[in-house]
């Protein structure tokens, strides 16, 4: 897949080599916290207009005072999203092309990982499903008028960047029970919704070269890092200690959530990044490292049919559409 990214001087990328993002406006999905919230942080330090998406407003309010106090002179804003909700989808994107402004970048960030039963989001879909891919799904497509009018008037192509995992490599897609209403198991649900992203991000990619559009779709993973995945819904009391045990283990061992946001902004905001590139740390097995370079991908995720066919199920159960190349 090619050489890990290097900086201007030959040494590992860091935040200190994103370029300006002076005049760009960048929409980062669940910016309140982990990789999300680190995303949004370098962004706005770099100059970028920052909307920083969150479900829970009370938190996103403390994330952006967490980030002005980092970045006093930051331009950012908080927007309601709830990604497990298609109305708010609906109304969120509406609520940004209301502004007939361009967007530069959009990172397809948010996630839910694991919950210990099946759970449903608003418009019963699976919760990993129904929001890791369909609700992000939803907003990129709802978006591309403000991204392809980007892409008019930029000099620098925009981009639209979402989040997969090491996990995908074991994913499968089940085109009989998407929704796994039969046999319910949360690291098997998860490992496809994060399958099912990184297909997204490809086959995002290959339409847009079609339809000969600017913008860019790319895909990243954070390795593994010591985000509230790990602490979020509601555990047995065994099992939550087991989660609080092996967040001190990866935070001790494993990336922070500084260093697990570097593929992300790699992806966003580097000369060097692809179109249809995947980036990930380039440490053991992909887990760690600042070094940041393109990611192995699983043999499935390569599969254009599959692929195809996700699409078209996306399609039919949000009831959104594409429109590329404006």
């Amino acid at each position: 897949m090619g050489k890990a990214a290097k900086g201007s001087s030959g040494r590992d990328w860091t935040v200190a080599d994103i370029p300006s993002q002076a005049g760009r406006r960048a929409l980062v999905t669940g910016a309140n916290s982990g990789i999300g919230f680190y995303a949004a942080l370098e962004l706005a330090r770099t100059g970028a207009h920052v909307l920083m998406a969150c479900r829970d407003a009370a938190k996103g309010e403390q994330a952006v005072t967490r980030l002005l106090a980092e970045v006093p002179e930051a331009s950012v804003e908080l927007v309601s999203l709830d990604l497990a909700s298609l109305a708010s989808v609906h109304a969120c994107a509406e609520a940004e092309l209301t502004y007939g402004l361009p967007l530069d970048l959009l990172i397809n960030n948010a996630g839910v990982m694991t919950p210990p039963h099946r759970m449903e989001t608003a418009d019963g879909f699976e919760l990993q499903f129904g929001t890791n891919v369909l609700g992000h799904f939803a907003l990129t497509a709802l978006l591309m008028p403000a991204l392809e009018r980007a892409a008019a008037a930029a000099t620098a192509r925009p981009r639209v960047v979402t989040l997969a995992s090491v996990a995908h490599k074991t994913g499968k897609l089940h085109f009989d029970d998407l929704q796994y209403e039969i046999g319910y198991n949360p690291f098997t649900s998860y490992q496809q919704s994060k399958l099912a992203d990184l297909m997204f991000a490809f086959e995002l990619d290959r339409r847009l070269r079609v339809s000969d559009s600017r913008v860019m779709s790319l895909a990243a993973h954070p390795g593994v890092a010591n985000t509230n995945l790990f602490k979020a819904h509601q555990y047995p009391a065994f099992e939550h200690a087991a989660r609080r045990v092996v967040g001190v283990a990866i935070g001790l061992l494993l990336n922070s959530e500084a260093d697990g946001a570097l593929p992300t902004l790699f992806a966003a905001t580097a000369p060097d990044a692809v179109d249809g590139g995947y980036y990930g740390p380039q440490g053991f097995a992909e887990w760690r490292g600042g070094n940041v370079g393109p990611a192995k991908v699983a043999r499935q995720a390569l599969n254009h049919a599959s692929a195809a066919r996700l699409w078209t199920e996306c399609e039919q159960l949000t009831g959104t559409r594409f429109v590329l190349g404006m």
